[in-house]
C-alpha cells in the first residue's frame, strides 16, 4: 500500500466513520477500486479504525470527561452513571454478534460489493423514514433511556454487515424510536467507542501474539492513514452532530442509495 493510497482511504474511514453513509461499505468500496491486499487492509484497518477513536474523543471530550467524572468520583448513583449504564446495555448486542458470530459476519467482508451495495440501500431506507417520521413529530422526543439503549444496541449489532451504516443505523433507530435528534446522536457517537476500541485492541493482540501475520505495509503508510482519519473524522463528527439538528439526513439517503446502486452494478459487472 502506498503513502497516497493510505491517504486516500484513510480520509474515507474517517468521513464515513460518523456520516451516516457506512464506513466498512466504503473501505470496501475503497480498496476494490484501488486495488490493495487484504493483508495490508487488516493492519491498516486497525490503525484507521484507532484514528476515528482519538477523533470522537477529541471533539467530545467534554462529554466524556464528565462521564468519567460523574461515574467515579461519588459513590452515589447520578445521572452520569445511569448514562453509562445505559451505553454499556447497548453494547451487550454487539458484544454477543462479536464473541458467536465473528466468523460469519468477517464471511461477507472481501467477497465482492453486491452485499456492501444491497446494505447502503437499506441504509438509505432507514435515513429517510426516520427523517420523515421525525419531521411529523414536530421535533417533539424524548432523552435516551434504557429501553432506547438495547433497542439502537440492537441496530448496532445488525449495523456491523458492510454496508449499513453504524451511525446511520443507530441514529435512525433512535429517531424511529422517538428520542431527540440530538440526544441520539450523541448517545450514537459515544456508545461506538468502546466496541470500536475493543475489536482494534483484539486484531492488535492477534498481530502481537502471531495468531495474524503482520504485512510488509510501511510506517509511512500507516502514519498518513491514521493523520487523515483522525483529522477527517474530527470534521466529520462536528458536522455530523450539526446536520442531523438541522434534519439533513435525507441528502444522506440519496448518496447511499446512489453509492449502493454503484456497488450492487460494479459488484454483478
Amino acid at each position: 500500500m502506498s503513502w497516497l493510497e493510505a491517504f486516500i482511504l484513510g480520509i474515507v474511514q474517517g468521513l464515513t466513520e460518523f456520516l451516516p453513509v457506512s464506513s466498512s461499505g466504503h473501505l470496501e468500496i475503497g480498496q476494490t477500486l484501488l486495488g490493495t491486499s487484504g493483508e495490508d487492509n487488516l493492519t491498516f484497518s486497525i490503525v484507521v479504525h484507532a484514528a476515528t477513536v482519538f477523533s470522537t474523543l477529541f471533539i467530545l471530550w467534554k462529554e466524556v470527561a464528565q462521564l468519567f467524572k460523574g461515574t467515579f468520583t461519588t459513590t452515589k448513583w447520578n445521572d452520569d452513571k445511569n448514562y453509562v449504564a445505559m451505553i454499556l446495555v447497548s453494547m451487550i448486542p454487539v458484544f454477543i454478534v462479536g464473541m458467536f458470530f465473528k466468523e460469519q459476519v468477517e464471511s461477507l467482508f472481501g467477497n465482492g460489493l453486491l452485499v456492501v451495495g444491497i446494505c447502503l440501500c437499506v441504509t438509505a431506507i432507514l435515513l429517510y423514514f426516520s427523517e420523515w417520521l421525525s419531521k411529523r413529530r414536530a421535533n417533539i422526543g424524548h432523552e435516551v433511556g434504557f429501553k432506547d439503549a438495547i433497542i439502537i444496541g440492537l441496530a448496532q449489532a445488525v449495523a456491523v454487515l458492510p454496508g449499513l451504516s453504524r451511525s446511520g443505523t443507530t441514529i435512525a433507530t433512535g429517531l424511529l424510536c422517538g428520542v431527540k435528534k440530538e440526544s441520539v446522536t450523541k448517545f450514537s457517537f459515544l456508545m461506538v467507542l468502546i466496541p470500536i476500541l475493543g475489536e482494534a485492541s483484539l486484531e492488535l493482540l492477534d498481530l502481537i501474539t502471531g495468531e495474524v501475520v503482520a504485512t510488509s505495509i510501511g510506517l509511512v503508510p500507516l502514519l498518513v492513514g491514521f493523520v487523515a482519519a483522525f483529522i477527517s473524522g474530527c470534521i466529520a463528527c462536528r458536522f455530523m452532530i450539526n446536520i442531523v439538528r438541522r434534519q439533513k439526513l435525507i441528502y444522506f439517503a440519496i448518496y447511499c442509495l446512489c453509492a449502493g446502486a454503484f456497488a450492487i452494478v460494479y459488484g454483478l459487472c
